[in-house]
């Protein structure tokens, strides 16, 4: 499922990220945080894993995204690694590649498995030509190029890949959440399912037919999710 999740930082708080970012950012070459064949299609430049700032911001995103309903019914996370910046500009790009399974938390040998992959747009797509990010399913490829604040959410499973930013910069924060549901359609399927649940109740209250289908909706979490 390849999700646009709008409005996780307001536009004050986005303009905060910018600055900050700029100002007191330590920023270094992208290719340190990958594997040898990563390296090879990777030309970026990534705020320092672990630093001060990096942890202060990331933490400010993972608040926001779990007082979200519509992230959570998406990912429906279990544990989310803390959020990465990355910055492209002058022809940067990253190549056609697929995420890494099995990650872990910077400081920490507890494994997480990539399971929904998440990019959260810092700059509007006006304020720069290229760096769209391009998610292929098979249903073709798909370029995603979202307003600041917004977030796109995909399987990790996913071959994408960063176009070249051709001109003005553009910054964002990213990062991989291990599901409750490890299979991407059995979480679409659900997503599906909580939406109708919530339009049936904003448009006609508890009705049976909402109660009912949540008992369903529960009774397949239960018997997929992995904890």
């Amino acid at each position: 499922m390849l999700l646009h999740i709008q409005g996780v930082l307001s536009a004050a708080e986005v303009s905060e990220f910018r600055q900050r970012l700029l100002a007191e950012g330590e920023w270094g070459d992208g290719r340190a945080t990958v594997g040898a064949l990563g390296a090879q299609v990777k030309r970026n430049q990534q705020l320092k894993p672990g630093s001060a700032l990096a942890v202060e911001l990331g933490q400010l995103i993972q608040q926001r995204l779990s007082a979200h309903p519509q992230f959570f019914s998406a990912a429906l996370p279990l544990r989310m690694l803390s959020p990465l910046f990355n910055r492209y500009a002058g022809g940067e790009h990253y190549g056609l590649h697929v995420d890494g399974a099995v990650m872990s938390q910077l400081g920490s040998t507890q494994p997480l498995r990539s399971d929904v992959s998440s990019t959260l747009f810092l700059c509007e797509p006006g304020e720069y030509e290229g760096g769209e990010l391009v998610v292929q399913d098979s249903y073709g490829s798909h370029e995603v190029k979202l307003p600041a604040g917004d977030l796109v959410l995909y399987p990790s499973t996913s071959l994408h890949q960063v176009l070249p930013v051709t001109s003005g910069e553009r910054i964002a924060a990213f990062f991989w959440t291990q599901s409750m549901v490890r299979d991407d359609g059995r979480r679409t399927m659900l997503y599906q399912l909580d939406q109708s649940i919530q339009s049936l109740r904003a448009r006609f209250g508890e009705i049976d037919e909402a109660v009912s289908l949540s008992g369903h909706y529960h009774n397949l979490l239960r018997q997929w999710a992995e904890t």
